[in-house]
């Protein structure tokens, strides 16, 4: 029965992380529900199964957007099947929730999110803004007075922070993330091969050939519906053209980071230009991003260990030492 449980509640994927033990759920952050009558069907693998294959009935919808709560409901039978998938329907002892947030939430997305965890059967619910946790999870310390820099490149948004002391000094969050550069790449293909593929083909796209830099051309064969004849189709799109067509959405990625560099106090952006930029976050895995960030700021670039769990670790780290950190922790309610 775990009295301690740390939540990655991100946009594209939910993580679930427990002292002693690691990430035990890594699942979509998707939810399926019957139109008719309102009724949950289905969440997390099971019904991401369901993106683009429903009939009219059915509906497979993300409850968090852009790293917020955008369905309330959905976000709750979400928490709800976490919680439940590893502490039992029966629970002898509520949990304390530490529950990643973005640096740019507002008091009433907190508040949101803290009564989505306590309606759940949460002891305590702490919001904890990503970049700190992010960097925790990256092996950075976050309590001393030396600036690390930490880009999470997210699903739904990009959070750029500089961290010192515990707190974070300088940052910006961008709305522009997987989700964006996934869709991209399917209004490319549609524009240009008059194709229309769904969101996971484009996700096999990003993964397989993406790159932020050109490299030698590397091939893929998809499938999908002709737009104008509205029969099946195959067609080869290389690498180049994947990197093409992420290039919009790359630059305001490196622009963020930019906005974030030029608002760092001097003393702090040597302290970054010596130990370089952290990437976390599924975005991380794009091939060649952390040359891409170097090559446009000059300053030296690395993507963590494990980059999609950073943010999860980063909750268990924190769940071990409450105290520590408790002027970081962000409101709670028991």
């Amino acid at each position: 029965m775990p009295r301690r449980i740390g939540i990655d509640l991100g946009t594209a994927n939910v993580l679930v992380f427990l002292p002693n033990k690691g990430v035990v759920v890594n699942e979509p952050s998707v939810v399926a529900v019957d139109v008719y009558d309102n009724r949950i069907l289905a969440v997390g693998n099971e019904a991401r199964e369901m993106i683009g294959r429903t009939p009219d009935g059915i509906k497979a919808v993300r409850p968090i957007r852009d790293g917020v709560i955008a369905d309330y409901r959905m976000t709750e039978a979400l928490i709800t099947y976490l919680i439940q998938k590893v502490s039992g329907r029966v629970r002898i002892f509520k949990p304390d929730c530490i529950i990643s947030v973005p640096a740019s939430i507002t008091s009433t997305e907190k508040r949101a999110v803290i009564e989505v965890a306590t309606n759940v059967g949460a002891r305590n619910a702490y919001v904890v803004k990503e970049p700190i946790l992010a960097a925790l999870g990256a092996g950075i310390p976050i309590d001393v007075p030396s600036g690390s820099m930490v880009v999470d490149i997210g699903g739904g948004t990009t959070e750029v922070g500089v961290i010192a002391l515990g707190g974070i000094v300088a940052f910006a969050s961008a709305r522009v993330a997987g989700d964006k550069l996934t869709e991209a790449i399917i209004q490319h293909v549609k524009k240009k091969y008059s194709l229309a593929i769904g969101e996971q083909t484009a996700e096999q796209i990003k993964i397989k050939i993406g790159s932020a830099l050109p490299i030698e051309t590397d091939s893929m064969d998809i499938r999908g519906r002709d737009v104008l004849t509205g029969l099946p189709k195959n067609i080869c799109i290389t690498s180049e053209e994947v990197t093409h067509a992420m290039q919009l959405e790359l630059r305001e990625i490196i622009q963020t980071v930019k906005n974030v560099l030029q608002d760092t106090p001097p003393e702090l952006s040597s302290d970054i230009i010596e130990k370089g930029i952290v990437i976390t976050g599924g975005g991380a895995l794009i091939r060649n991003i952390d040359e891409l960030i170097s090559k446009s700021t000059g300053v030296p670039c690395s993507v963590a260990d494990d980059p999609l769990y950073c943010v999860a670790k980063g909750t268990g780290i924190m769940l071990d030492s409450l105290d520590k950190y408790k002027r970081v922790l962000g409101q709670q309610r028991r």
